[in-house]
């Protein structure tokens, strides 16, 4: 008696259609969550540079407000403004962060349209399209977020 794995296996073929299907499967879902997990930086990082812009015009309008009271420590409103600079320098992570995720998102589709094409085999009509794998190995060659270190494509 065969399995059903077996009996879904077509001769010439080392992958059980059944398996390949699931491989396929698990690898869109994965493409998908990179989708979301991209949309979701992006809002994020969105919202964080609205504030972080809103706060640094409020503090140097702050500054201005500063010469006409003597008591007013500009040095602490020169330390802030210079912090808020540095947090938006940080939030360059995400164009790092989304070429990673495109890149990674191209070669799982890739993977997935191979695996189908072996798995079924060729397509009579040639209408399949296969996502083509990513012709570098890696987009963004940084680790680390540093002020003036960020390389951007």
């Amino acid at each position: 008696m065969q399995t059903n794995e077996e009996s879904m296996e077509e001769p010439g073929q080392s992958l059980p259609l059944l398996m390949a299907a699931e491989l396929q499967d698990n690898l869109l879902s994965a493409t998908n969550d990179l989708d979301r997990l991209q949309r979701l930086l992006l809002d994020a990082c969105e919202s964080l540079m609205g504030h972080f812009y809103k706060a640094n015009h409020h503090l140097g309008s702050l500054l201005h407000q500063g010469a006409a009271y003597p008591n007013l420590d500009t040095h602490a409103l020169h330390d802030a403004m210079q912090n808020i600079t540095s947090a938006v320098t940080a939030l360059q992570f995400q164009d790092m962060a989304s070429q990673l995720i495109h890149h990674t998102n191209r070669r799982l589709r890739n993977c997935a349209d191979q695996l189908a094409r072996e798995a079924m085999g060729a397509d009579p009509e040639g209408e399949a399209i296969i996502e083509e794998a990513p012709l570098r190995p890696n987009p963004v060659t940084q680790d680390e977020m540093d002020a003036g270190s960020v390389e951007l494509f």
